[in-house]
């Protein structure tokens, strides 16, 4: 990138005359720069403009400039946020918007919770350190379809998972079992206060793993803010709709977990990486 062009990008941020000054170029060699290479800058915004599209379709038009712009420089292509910005506006891409949170467990009132030995802290320096666990519900023609996951907050993976037509205590087993046999056994599991994972049945799982066992309050959705925070962004990303049966939202979940998020998807406080390069950094 030449010195007129980033003065040219960041123009609108920033007064010329101090940006030519700092970069040591004159304010009449940039406005002579301007009107002498009009086509070169415009071919140039155009071929940049296809690699924003094309990055902005394949997440599902879920990314903003910084993951493009974390995409681009990935790929070795040196360009500023702003220009990113500004051509995006340009040509109209926004990102989805985010969904309300509906809460979908109902607390156990005969069943005493564990503490909450979570307590906000959401910080993990390793993996298997911190799991948060809850279910989210997605909406069929055909009726509800219940999702369970399992969410590892080293590096927000999505570790375990399941899918059912019932809200019931193997959905959240089916879940924790996938999980156990990928990663073992976490040092901590963080759950809402729901009868699914009260039961006895799910307890004697974490029991078996020696897992220690968290609850949130009643009523507190900011206990399990950051499993709330990954419901919220597959609503957005990939159940904004009524999908026409179970059987489509089922293939479409499992891709955009398995497929999308953990080894694609872009994460700002993973550095700009996915969940699954995330790990992989880690282990270097």
């Amino acid at each position: 990138m030449s010195r007129y062009q980033f003065i040219a990008d960041h123009r609108r941020t920033y007064p010329v005359q101090r940006l030519c000054a700092v970069l040591g170029v004159a304010v009449s060699g940039f406005y002579d720069w301007m009107r002498r290479e009009p086509s070169q800058r415009q071919q140039a915004n155009e071929a940049l403009a296809l690699r924003i599209r094309e990055i902005h379709e394949r997440s599902r038009q879920t990314y903003g400039y910084p993951r493009i712009h974390a995409e681009l420089r990935e790929a070795g292509e040196r360009v500023g946020k702003h220009r990113i910005a500004r051509l995006m506006t340009r040509m109209g891409l926004k990102t989805r918007c985010r969904r309300r949170f509906r809460v979908t467990t109902q607390a156990n009132e005969r069943r005493a919770p564990a503490p909450n030995r979570l307590a906000q802290d959401f910080s993990a320096t390793r993996p298997n350190q911190k799991w948060l666990v809850d279910i989210t519900y997605l909406a069929t023609r055909e009726g509800w379809l219940y999702l369970a996951g399992v969410l590892d907050t080293y590096s927000r993976r999505i570790v375990g998972w399941s899918m059912s037509e019932r809200l019931t205590e193997p959905l959240v087993c089916d879940a924790l079992r996938m999980a156990l046999a990928q990663r073992g056994a976490p040092e901590l599991h963080h759950s809402d206060q729901g009868s699914q994972y009260t039961s006895h049945a799910y307890l004697a799982l974490l029991e078996k793993a020696q897992v220690q066992v968290s609850m949130s309050g009643i009523g507190c959705c900011y206990d399990n803010a950051m499993k709330e925070s990954f419901w919220a962004t597959l609503k957005r990303e990939c159940a904004d709709h009524t999908f026409q049966t179970r059987a489509l939202a089922r293939q479409a979940i499992f891709e955009y977990i398995e497929v999308w998020y953990n080894r694609q998807r872009r994460h700002s406080a993973l550095g700009y990486l996915s969940p699954y390069a995330f790990e992989q950094l880690a282990r270097l």
